[in-house]
């Protein structure tokens, strides 16, 4: 079985924190990390702009990608958030089973 990372960007601490618990309450995810705020830099409607964010990391089944993405985009306040995720190539194997024995329970 196949392990993501989804990297989000979110507008604030709390909304990053509703998106995490709602992910895992509903079996979407294992785990979700709400990061300290960063800096971003980007062009958004002709233009550069700077603003904090806050990171948010979550992790999910590869299977399951399609039901975070939509999930995500429902709370999210963006209009175009970030959501892109990272495989999760090896890791500590009693770790990613508890990956999948969390999101594995019906929802």
């Amino acid at each position: 079985m196949s392990h993501l990372f989804v990297y989000i960007m979110t507008e604030s601490n709390e909304e990053a924190l509703g998106i995490g618990r709602a992910l895992v309450r509903e079996r979407l995810a294992a785990c979700a990390n709400v990061l300290s705020s960063a800096t971003s830099v980007f062009r958004w409607q002709d233009e550069i702009v700077e603003e904090t964010e806050v990171p948010l990391i979550v992790k999910t089944r590869e299977d399951l990608i399609e039901d975070v993405i939509g999930r995500v985009v429902e709370l999210h306040s963006y209009e175009c958030p970030c959501i892109v995720t990272l495989p999760i190539a090896t890791g500590n194997l009693a770790y990613l089973n508890w990956i999948t024995a969390e999101t594995l329970v019906a929802r």
